[in-house]
């Protein structure tokens, strides 16, 4: 399986985040897998302008000329992507939520019905499963973990896509793999 790791972690060394997705991406290669780590703070990815070049004038790619574009080819081409951030104000980092919010290129502008909500039609065949790999805050709740995953749930929805997991760094990397291989 070809697996994406986009680490959204903008504090570098602080926090437990970038070691624990140094061994995952180690055991994940152990158990035969593809794995690519991005750390989104080594690049340059400046926030989405909502121009919508990316579905009028250049289909499919942002006319932002910077490392969102190349994040959005691996996007696509991973069966399975996962999110990493630690929560800051109950949040992945915004460094997540720009390189995000620059894939909206990898759907359509021409809505569509689905299930009585309108969505954007797809641009390809597959979209990777979504997972989310989190840090969580000194006082990070059920209620917090609850909003974090309905607010994935829905935007895997408007991705074409599915939602694989939802783990926190306290978690054993064993079950990480295990919840990898189940989707």
């Amino acid at each position: 399986m070809k697996i994406l790791i986009l680490n959204g972690n903008p504090l570098g060394d602080t926090g437990n985040i970038d070691p624990y997705i140094d061994h995952l991406v180690e055991k994940i290669k152990s158990a035969g897998h593809d794995v690519k780590a991005i750390t989104l703070r080594d690049l340059k990815i400046s926030p989405c302008i909502g121009c919508f070049h990316c579905w009028i004038k250049t289909p499919g790619i942002c006319s932002i000329n910077d490392d969102a574009r190349d994040i959005t080819r691996q996007f696509i081409a991973a069966q399975h992507v996962i999110l990493a951030s630690p929560l800051m104000m109950g949040f992945p980092s915004h460094l997540l939520k720009n390189a995000m919010d620059r894939n909206i290129c990898i759907v359509h502008p021409h809505l569509e019905e689905v299930d009585g909500e309108v969505h954007h039609k797809k641009r390809y065949d597959r979209y990777p499963v979504i997972s989310l790999l989190l840090e969580k805050e000194a006082d990070t709740d059920e209620e917090d973990i609850a909003i974090l995953n309905d607010i994935f749930r829905r935007q895997a929805i408007n991705m074409w896509s599915s939602v694989g997991f939802i783990h926190f760094t306290e978690s054993p990397v064993e079950e990480i793999i295990h919840a990898i291989t189940v989707h």
